[in-house]
């Protein structure tokens, strides 16, 4: 037998074998992520699959990103295998003189005829204006779909059109998520990034996920007792606290539940003084704050904050402005509450509290307004990634909390990309997930100092 049937007995193997002893993974692929597997399996390019579909390049790997994830497969061969054996082509075998071919190649597949070149330089022509058309009205038109009164869920946003577009920065992808979701918990403790809950094509879940960044390998943690969405969390004493959230009934909830790494178990801490979902979170000398949030009514500003050592809530002085889906992240001895989101449009505000003296003061709005954001801090500067609900975003932002100023930062997409999970370990960025016309489950990182500097010492 030819060794490239050997090969693909090997690669069969593989798709069925792997993961054993793991929950089942999500591997329901999208109509529009089988039609982009069946122009793989059919031997067509990334380049050749955008033009036919009318999208960019970038955007065709990032389906193909997915999709190789959501089938547990590491090459464009594999990836026709599975198309076959799942049906999603048709295959032409030739069965002359009952023998077997011995080739490297994949069996003939059927496909349709290329275009004549008129009609390709026509519908070329066709989609240069239409790009043209969308950058000039696109948009706006997402605003008006994005800017419903109460944002909380994007499963309903079934005709909403992907809005993604990789872009090419020092960002770096990194192995997919098994579920592709948004609007979850993410933080990090010594090595390791715990994704929390979060709301996928399904709706709202419970799933766990952790990825050691050293072994770039990811596994799955205990589900979380309350499934939810719209929620951050905060590590004291190695323990993630996950406050509130949107609940599977889709509304705010109390229920407060830690999770302990090293145990891989759940427990439930006292409730939090009123029910809150869409807030941000910081977590300062060992206790947590959550600013802001939907409260089942309105938006709030309320700051609430959790004694871990006392297992106990307390309330401080409310934010300037009322809004959700805010970043919140720890400079020196101050909270930084950036952008938001409330009653249909975002904001470029930001916000400092100071806990010792509970006390606001302002500081410089970024350069566009940002809602649904992920905000970190490295070396005392803070990083404003994603967001978007009203605009169309083309970076990131960093902010100076000396000279007081934002300037523009490198972004892995361009978009409206929200929802998504942020965190650091050591001087790298993690962002993973969020929605951006569908709902995503890339991991993507970046260092903003990629390069140690050596000076040397002079010895007199």
């Amino acid at each position: 037998m030819s060794q490239a049937i050997t090969n693909s007995r090997s690669a069969f193997s593989r798709l069925h074998g792997r993961i054993r002893g793991m929950e089942p993974r999500n591997t329901e692929l999208s109509d529009r992520e089988i039609e982009i597997l069946q122009l793989l399996a059919n031997g067509l390019s990334n380049k050749e699959i955008a033009a036919k579909l009318f999208l960019s390049v970038n955007t065709i790997k990032v389906h193909l990103r997915n999709v190789f994830a959501k089938i547990d497969v590491q090459s464009r061969t594999e990836a026709t295998l599975y198309a076959i054996q799942h049906g999603h082509i048709t295959v032409a075998v030739d069965q002359a003189a009952g023998a077997i071919e011995e080739s490297p190649k994949v069996p003939t597949i059927l496909i349709e005829p290329p275009l004549p070149i008129g009609k390709r330089l026509a519908l070329i022509g066709l989609v240069a204006i239409s790009i043209g058309l969308a950058l000039l009205i696109g948009p706006r038109t997402i605003a008006q779909s994005g800017s419903q009164a109460q944002p909380f869920t994007d499963s309903t946003l079934t005709n909403a059109v992907t809005n993604l577009a990789a872009s090419d920065t020092a960002w770096q992808a990194l192995a997919p998520m098994t579920l592709a979701r948004g609007r979850l918990a993410t933080t990090s403790i010594g090595t390791q990034i715990i994704a929390i809950g979060g709301e996928a094509t399904g709706g709202v879940t419970s799933l766990v996920e952790i990825f050691d960044t050293v072994a770039q390998r990811w596994r799955l943690g205990s589900n979380k007792p309350t499934p939810v969405a719209n929620v951050s969390a905060g590590v004291v004493a190695n323990k993630l606290i996950v406050p509130g959230g949107y609940t599977l009934s889709g509304v705010p909830t109390t229920t407060v539940e830690a999770y302990d790494l090293s145990t891989d178990s759940w427990s439930y801490l006292s409730p939090m003084p009123a029910p809150r979902f869409a807030y941000s979170i910081a977590v300062y000398k060992d206790q947590v704050y959550v600013f802001g949030g939907w409260d089942g009514s309105n938006y709030s500003n309320s700051v609430f904050v959790y004694d871990a050592a006392n297992d106990r809530w307390t309330t401080r002085t409310s934010m300037p402005i009322a809004r959700g889906f805010s970043g919140a992240a720890v400079s020196g001895n101050a909270i930084y509450v950036v952008g938001g989101y409330a009653d249909g449009h975002e904001f470029d505000t930001c916000e400092r509290y100071l806990p010792d003296d509970d006390r606001w003061e302002t500081c410089a709005p970024m350069t566009v307004a940002r809602g649904g954001l992920g905000l970190v801090t490295i070396n005392g500067r803070l990083y404003a990634v994603g967001g978007g609900w009203t605009g169309y975003l083309t970076f990131s932002e960093r902010f100076d909390p000396q000279a007081d100023t934002w300037t523009v930062a490198p972004t892995p997409f361009t978009g409206q990309w929200r929802g998504m999970g942020v965190t650091t370990i050591g001087n790298d960025i993690y962002a993973l997930g969020g929605w951006s016309g569908q709902f995503l489950g890339v991991v993507e990182k970046y260092n903003p100092f990629p390069f140690n500097i050596f000076v040397p010492s002079v010895t007199k």
